[in-house]
């Protein structure tokens, strides 16, 4: 697992993907949380305006990341 340190309060997920590199547009990133595909703190979220904060978990496929403040 890796980690990525935010600035702020939070980022929200769709920008972390963007962020991380792991889809390549902002449209990527809606689809594969509509579709199911992300999960944050080990569950499943369809939310593409989540609000992921300092100790939080995102898995997309086989990768993780624990964001840090």
């Amino acid at each position: 697992m890796t980690t990525y340190k935010i600035t702020g309060e939070y980022i929200q997920l769709i920008q972390l993907l963007k962020v991380l590199n792991w889809v390549e547009h902002g449209g990527e990133a809606q689809a594969v949380v509509s579709a199911g595909l992300v999960k944050h703190n080990n569950n499943v979220d369809y939310r593409k305006r989540l609000k992921v904060k300092p100790g939080d978990v995102v898995e997309y496929k086989d990768m993780q990341v624990q964001l840090i403040g």
